[in-house]
């Protein structure tokens, strides 16, 4: 696995490594713990049955109450380099 995250100053496309990240830090209710653990389960399902046409998917697209959330969270397929 590997982290990204993109900083509100650079564009789009200028992502930070993990290597660049000392730690990501989520301030979250258990409910809302909960509802993410869900989500990262039915992604790992979707991955699986899809395979190599898997790309991406927003937590905020998924559950509406994190659509307002920022940064947004996203899950992509890990290259098997990545993995």
């Amino acid at each position: 696995m590997k982290i990204y995250g993109y900083r509100k100053e650079e564009p789009d496309d200028a992502p930070v490594s993990s290597k660049g990240l000392a730690e990501i830090t989520l301030c979250a209710t258990p409910h809302e713990l909960r509802r993410m653990a869900e989500f990262f389960a039915v992604c790992a399902d979707e991955m699986e049955r899809m395979g190599d046409v898997y790309d991406h998917v927003h937590l905020g697209d998924r559950m509406k109450e994190f659509d307002g959330s920022s940064p947004h969270l996203v899950i992509c397929k890990a290259e098997s380099d990545d993995a």
